[in-house]
């Protein structure tokens, strides 16, 4: 996912995907343990989108966007 595309969305709807991609990872890292992934950068990805949000999320608040 894109920085710019992310920067474009709303608040809620920011919060909304960081809530989907927590429970897509904890999928990932639940099949990887019973079976290995195909591709496990997947997991990897999955963080650092993760961790991406969190940040422009916390720009937003910073600068008391909404």
């Amino acid at each position: 996912m894109k920085t710019a595309e992310l920067r474009k969305m709303r608040r809620e709807e920011l919060i909304k995907k960081v809530e989907e991609l927590k429970t897509e990872l904890l999928r990932l890292r639940f099949r990887n343990r019973i079976e290995k992934l195909k591709n496990p950068n997947v997991i990897r990805q999955t963080r650092r989108d993760i961790a991406r949000i969190l940040t422009i999320l916390r720009e937003k608040e910073l600068r008391g966007e909404e």
